[in-house]
């Protein structure tokens, strides 16, 4: 009798907790979107993401829009928060209802995220390669002048699994699903399941 009380006694300490810190993480969101000149609806969050929007890049986010930016909100391993880094001049731009975790958004371009957009903890997409893959060039101070950057695009009911990696150019039709873990370079037709490092069909969502 005596344990479950403590037992008890503990979760409701911890919901508590985690209530209040759920006030505050919004609360402390909001004066990041608003100080990046995020426009934004209503959100949910858990923790506190990392937002960078340079002066002349634009980000949106639209209504019910849910992340976790740590192991509370998705207890799969993933510790990091979510990232969302725009460029000069690029935008990224996030749909309704769309839920992600952990996960990092690099645009030095363009990243459209669609509707109802579900993407797993640790998922991250690049819109460049960062580096010229030319190793002169890479070693020089010219470096960044050279690197290769193209838009990405998720349509509307894409699941993306866990620890996907998203390269720059990619389109992903509506209702595909990426499994757990691909790596994805060229573009997925709607109504897909693609899976692999580097991701490959596999099948036809039913």
């Amino acid at each position: 009798m005596g344990k479950q009380i403590i037992i008890l006694g503990y979760k409701l300490i911890r919901k508590v907790k985690r209530n209040i810190f759920s006030l505050f993480d919004k609360f402390r969101c909001c004066l990041k979107f608003i100080g990046n000149g995020v426009n934004y609806s209503s959100f949910q969050t858990n923790g506190i993401p990392y937002v960078m929007v340079a002066i002349g890049g634009r980000m949106s986010i639209g209504k019910n829009f849910t992340m976790n930016n740590n192991i509370n909100g998705n207890p799969i391993g993933c510790y990091d928060k979510c990232t969302f880094f725009v460029d000069s001049g690029a935008e990224l731009v996030i749909g309704d209802n769309v839920g992600i975790s952990q996960s990092a958004l690099v645009s030095l371009c363009s990243i459209t995220i669609g509707n109802n957009v579900k993407m797993g903890g640790g998922t991250s997409l690049y819109t460049t390669d960062f580096h010229s893959l030319n190793p002169r060039i890479r070693a020089g101070n010219e470096d960044i002048a050279y690197r290769k950057n193209a838009p990405i695009e998720i349509g509307d009911n894409v699941f993306i699994g866990a620890k996907c990696i998203i390269l720059k150019g990619v389109k992903i039709g509506a209702n595909s699903v990426v499994g757990a873990g691909s790596v994805v370079t060229k573009p997925i037709p709607p109504n897909e399941i693609w899976a692999g490092n580097p991701a490959k069909f596999i099948r036809k969502v039913e």
